[in-house]
């Protein structure tokens, strides 16, 4: 499913026109991201929790010249799905 398909699916499940829909996703997607940048856990109870997770500096290697690099450290997101998506997905 891409956006415009989950703005269609969105505007009919609320009754709601689709430009509205566009914009509900937009700024959905807008205070997650705002809120994961400022290190905040966004928890929807039932569907799951988007975290961060900090990545230690370390030293690689690029794998078309064997060479070491160092990747620098980083911030992540994550999502981890909570009980009742994991058993709504979970083939019985």
């Amino acid at each position: 499913m891409n956006k415009a398909e989950l703005i269609d699916a969105i505007a009919s499940g609320a009754d709601i026109s689709k430009v509205k829909a566009g914009e509900v996703i937009d700024a959905f997607v807008s205070t997650v991201t705002s809120a994961l940048k400022n290190g905040d856990t966004v928890t929807l109870v039932g569907f799951g929790s988007f975290t961060t997770a900090e990545r230690a500096a370390r030293t690689g290697r690029n794998p078309a010249t064997g060479e070491e690099i160092q990747i620098a450290a980083s911030t992540s997101p994550k999502f981890k799905p909570g009980k009742q998506l994991k058993d709504a997905v979970a083939k019985k």
